[in-house]
């Protein structure tokens, strides 16, 4: 009964806040280049869909609200996209083709000026993440990127692709990375809300734009990758 409350609540609340943000693209889109109101606005959606689990944010003082970031983060959940709105940063998505089609969810991609890719098509995919990145990064927006490409099946963080690095060093901006947990324990059996559970995100230092310039993009790519892997395993024995 509660998660039924939970579910209705949820979307009503969900539901004013997207006819308001499609307000707030029309009226500000001539000046807001980066679209910061639209961006508040799923802030606010975040915090009616997940606050009530309760996001715990680590290391918040690792980010420069005025520095653009491409941000990395581990990627075992749908919530994972909502999971770093408490980010002090205005990010942009690079998210699969499917999700655009989500009822509300799309709209609100395109609102967002999200980076919606084919993941068919690689080298198409590549192509609009790197030129649509480097518009955004330009602008004073980050670009959060999950690395592994694809959703983890098992909860652990596997290989990683270039993309993201490749990006961050064109653009010549430090990379963020980012290591979420619990966005994969929020419901039970599928139906059920775990009320119990908790979202933890932690922000490790960043790599600063000098070494992401200077160094090889894999030797950065595996010093990143292990670092969010010790985190990950760090967060989830904190937690027993």
């Amino acid at each position: 009964m509660l998660s039924l409350l939970y579910y209705v609540l949820a979307t009503i609340i969900c539901f004013v806040l997207y006819l308001l943000s499609w307000i707030a693209f029309f009226i500000c889109y001539p000046f807001d280049k980066r679209r910061v109101v639209v961006h508040f606005l799923s802030k606010l959606i975040t915090d009616t869909v997940l606050g009530i689990f309760g996001r715990h944010v680590i290391g918040a003082e690792n980010i420069d609200p005025k520095q653009p970031y491409v941000i990395v983060i581990n990627h075992t959940s749908m919530m994972d996209i909502m999971s770093i709105y408490p980010l002090p940063l205005v990010f942009k998505w690079v998210s699969k083709r499917e999700v655009y089609r989500i009822p509300m969810v799309g709209r609100l991609l395109y609102m967002h000026g999200d980076i919606v890719i084919n993941r068919a098509s690689t080298k198409e995919a590549m192509q609009l993440v790197h030129t649509r990145g480097m518009e955004w990064l330009k602008k004073g927006a980050s670009v959060s990127i999950f690395p592994e490409g694809t959703r983890s099946k098992d909860g652990e963080i596997h290989n990683f692709k270039a993309g993201a690095f490749i990006l961050a060093k064109d653009a010549e901006v430090p990379i963020l990375p980012v290591v979420v947990e619990g966005t994969n324990n929020m419901v039970r059996n599928r139906i059920f809300m775990n009320w119990k559970n908790r979202i933890t995100i932690k922000v490790l230092p960043p790599v600063s734009k000098e070494d992401v310039v200077s160094r090889p993009i894999k030797e950065v790519m595996a010093e990143v990758r292990e670092s969010m892997v010790e985190t990950l395993a760090e967060l989830r024995a904190n937690k027993k």
